[in-house]
């Protein structure tokens, strides 16, 4: 049987249901208020092992956004979990297997959409320790060794290429996701060390999170930048190919978009991801300025909600300064994980004086029952690129960029 998916009118809220293991949107109206009108945008297809395509529209498995593939990217993920195996509860191997049977389910997936207003999402119906000297990372074999000054865990946590993917978020559903949707920043041409630029609507997402659909629409999707790096192709699959001004924005921006490590961590039922990006150099006379963003998202595996009180970093520079960072929330938030709303996805920035580094550090999280713990972030090495690559260069005018300060 056919699984028809519906996106209703926005109103009060939206919460995330789990069906045949797919998290998906859905929206609450008042009753008789708002009548909801919808649209056949697309059908759901197989889900793939290997690499999408370029072109390849898809549902965010977490999110519940709907999003385009720019193209892929080959990361190495860091999952401490795997090294101890007693950390990973039953709920967590449940969502894993819960994952895995979406896989095999109905290829045919109905999406609808609403005609009338900006849509939520989709609903079913069923059918941030170590030191310099003791955190050191081996490209060429894929390990990272994790201990302290005084003593080094000698062991290794492996890491495991997997296949990531530059993706646009129609712009519809950004108001209703629990991400932001600037994440991808770099910085602008001014004099100022701080300038931040960010460009809207672009994520970075797991294979494991794309759910493909097709579409007979020419535009299916609403973001300026899918006509200038889309052309439709009707007889091509996906029927949307790369134009040169993708090609040329991708090789160009290389440096400051690429991903290559990603680190994941659990504790006490919720996981820790965290994807650092280096940004690039500010030269002054007195000194220089490296600059990198990192990419965090928490996401609840129990069955008990959490909130976020507190964050606690610890910065080391390879110029022997060792920065402790405490404050409230992240980002301006105390964002509450439940099982109905489990992830929440947010960017932060910091900037060295040195080329290199690493950061670790807790977030204080409250159960509902009122039990508070410190849920590990994975520590993670900051590591710098040559720079004379030249400046990043927007995707489109500068009307397009908006400028963002430090977020945490």
């Amino acid at each position: 049987m056919s699984l028809l998916v519906q996106v209703f009118k926005w109103d009060q809220g939206c919460r995330l249901h789990h069906r045949v293991g797919i998290l998906l949107w859905r929206g609450v109206k008042k009753q008789a208020v708002y009548p909801t009108k919808l649209a056949e945008v697309g059908r759901l297809v197989e889900a793939r092992d290997d690499r999408y395509e370029t072109g390849q529209l898809f549902l965010h498995r977490i999110f519940g956004y709907r999003g385009v593939i720019l193209f892929p990217w080959t990361a190495r993920v860091y999952d401490r979990d795997l090294h101890n195996p007693g950390k990973i509860s039953a709920t967590t191997t449940a969502s894993a297997s819960s994952t895995q049977q979406h896989r095999t389910k109905e290829d045919s997936l109905r999406v609808k959409a609403n005609t009338s207003a900006p849509p939520t999402a989709a609903t079913a119906q069923s059918n941030d320790a170590p030191t310099s000297a003791a955190f050191q990372t081996n490209a060429a074999e894929g390990t990272t060794n994790v201990g302290t000054a005084s003593q080094v865990d000698p062991k290794e946590v492996k890491g495991k290429v997997q296949t990531f993917y530059q993706v646009l978020i129609d712009t519809r559903d950004c108001p209703y996701i629990r991400a932001q949707t600037e994440a991808v920043t770099f910085l602008g041409n001014q004099d100022s060390n701080r300038s931040l630029y960010a460009i809207p609507g672009l994520d970075y997402v797991a294979h494991e999170d794309i759910m493909p659909y097709s579409s007979s629409e020419k535009s299916p999707l609403q973001h300026e930048l899918f006509d200038k790096f889309l052309t439709y192709v009707p007889e091509a699959d996906p029927p949307f190919v790369a134009q040169d001004t993708l090609k040329a924005w991708q090789e160009k921006n290389h440096p400051w978009l690429d991903m290559s490590d990603v680190h994941k961590e659990t504790t006490e039922n919720v996981r820790i991801t965290v994807i650092p990006f280096y940004m690039g150099c500010r030269e002054t006379p007195a000194s220089s300025v490296y600059w990198w963003r990192y990419c965090i998202r928490l996401e609840n595996l129990g069955e008990m909600s959490v909130q976020l009180r507190e964050r606690h970093w610890r910065i080391f520079s390879l110029s022997g300064t060792l920065e402790t960072v405490r404050g409230r929330g992240v980002v301006g938030q105390e964002p509450i994980l439940s099982p109905r709303l489990p992830a929440f996805q947010y960017s932060s920035h910091v900037s060295l004086q040195a080329p290199s580094g690493h950061m670790w550090g807790t977030f204080r999280l409250e159960r509902e029952d009122g039990y508070s713990f410190d849920c590990k972030i994975p520590p993670f090495s900051l590591e710098s690129k040559p720079d004379d690559l030249g400046p990043p260069t927007p995707a489109t005018p500068s009307a397009h960029d908006k400028k963002r300060g430090d977020s945490d």
